[in-house]
């Protein structure tokens, strides 16, 4: 990321954390309520190496930590922490996204207390206005322009 074309950018940013297709689907799987390497690698088909690497960079990056599970033998399971918690939405609007653009038949998010299907949509808090419905710009300065808060 170092030809970052904007400087602290925070797309930029967060795919340092997150920026592979790996990370993002062990994310999705630790959503879902996978916690273990075994349960990760079989729903993934991922080689045992790559999935190493990734559980440890998404626990370097603070979006899962380790909890031992077993003294006997000593095992651990990955949980998600708050950062990756927060992570959902994101995952939510990919799959919307994809929804919207991508052939086949996908799979739907359900709301298991009303059994309605969810449509995410991300709106941005301040306004209350969907997301691409107005012109926006990136700044480093909070309040430097009229309507910055």
């Amino acid at each position: 990321m170092k030809n970052n074309p904007i400087p602290q950018c925070p797309v930029a940013r967060g795919l340092q954390s997150v920026g592979d297709a790996w990370s993002i689907l062990v994310l999705r799987d630790a959503h879902a309520g996978l916690t273990r390497f075994d349960q990760f690698r079989k729903s993934l088909g991922i080689v045992p190496t790559m999935l190493t690497k990734r559980l440890k960079a998404l626990t370097e990056d603070g979006l899962l930590e380790k909890r031992l599970y077993s003294e006997r033998p000593p095992r651990e399971e990955y949980v998600l922490t708050e950062a990756g918690r927060d992570f959902l939405p994101v995952l939510m609007m990919i799959g919307a996204w994809a929804h919207r653009h991508c052939d086949g038949e996908l799979a739907r998010y359900v709301d298991i207390e009303s059994g309605s299907e969810i449509e995410p949509v991300a709106v941005d808090a301040v306004t209350g206005a969907k997301l691409g419905t107005r012109p926006m710009r990136m700044s480093l300065q909070r309040g430097s322009e009229p309507g910055d808060r």
